[in-house]
């Protein structure tokens, strides 16, 4: 199976581009929504979060481990590859700034995610690795992801709180913008519409997708481990129900949820 873990629903953008490009392949997906968000808390907490939701998903018989959250991308995504040398890891960081840096035309990156993602400065210093002459510039929208996850995107206040977040880019000039939390495009017509049309927005769950479609090709002993032609699992850790109803706006169906407790 392909594991798949972030802390509510968003990392289903993700899952849905996994399903989309690896649709013969079983995968089992873990919610934390018991503790969403991620974003607000400790790094010694979110790294304590992964290693709990990285555990379950292997006990549940995940060969790789899909990382759906740029916040623990950043900051626990080294300790779990360390702690798991086996297990191929893969997070949504790298794969969407690489192209993020090759769509840009004048060089001006923004960047928005979590509270601990942006101050982990992991996406800053990735790309600049790839570019020293890119300008990135980040900014914190902590209040997207409850949002999101209570369905209230398109109302008046939520639509005003993300003008607010997006002016200091907009001022900036940027060209690109990095999606760094997948809760984020289910808020893509909203951040498109108040960015404006011209930029590109980068979504990284395609590119993470292609990245894993891309192991596989080239790791066909991992590939032939993997569980196929079987039903997708979704297990959450609170909430069953409004996370079964959500689900059927980004997969485009409604999933069986089951709650299971991993403290």
């Amino acid at each position: 199976m392909i594991g798949i873990f972030d802390s509510g629903i968003g990392g289903l953008t993700v899952a849905k581009q996994i399903i989309k490009k690896l649709p013969r392949y079983q995968i089992i997906y873990f919610g934390d929504t018991a503790r969403v968000p991620y974003g607000n808390k400790s790094k010694e907490t979110i790294k304590k979060y992964a290693l709990q939701d990285s555990k379950f998903l292997l006990k549940q018989g995940a060969k790789i481990i899909v990382i759906a959250c740029h916040t623990v991308s950043a900051v626990a995504a080294n300790s779990l590859r360390r702690k798991f040398p086996d297990i191929p890891i893969f997070d949504v960081i790298r794969t969407g700034l690489i192209k993020a840096s090759r769509v840009t035309k004048r060089n001006k990156i923004g960047v928005i995610g979590t509270r601990a993602t942006i101050a982990s400065a992991a996406h800053e210093n990735y790309l600049k690795k790839l570019d020293k002459d890119l300008k990135i510039y980040t900014q914190a929208c902590p209040l997207i992801v409850p949002f999101v996850e209570e369905n209230w995107i398109n109302r008046p206040e939520a639509l005003k709180i993300i003008r607010e977040y997006l002016k200091p880019l907009k001022k900036q000039g940027i060209d690109t913008l990095v999606l760094a939390c997948t809760h984020y495009p289910l808020a893509k017509n909203a951040i498109q519409k108040i960015i404006g049309k011209r930029i590109n927005i980068i979504d990284p769950a395609e590119e993470v997708a292609k990245e894993v479609d891309l192991f596989l090709k080239q790791h066909p002993v991992i590939e032939e481990r993997l569980v196929q032609r079987k039903a997708n699992k979704f297990f959450v850790s609170d909430a069953p129900q409004q996370f079964e109803e959500l689900s059927k706006k980004i997969l485009g169906k409604k999933i069986k949820v089951k709650q299971v407790n991993i403290d």
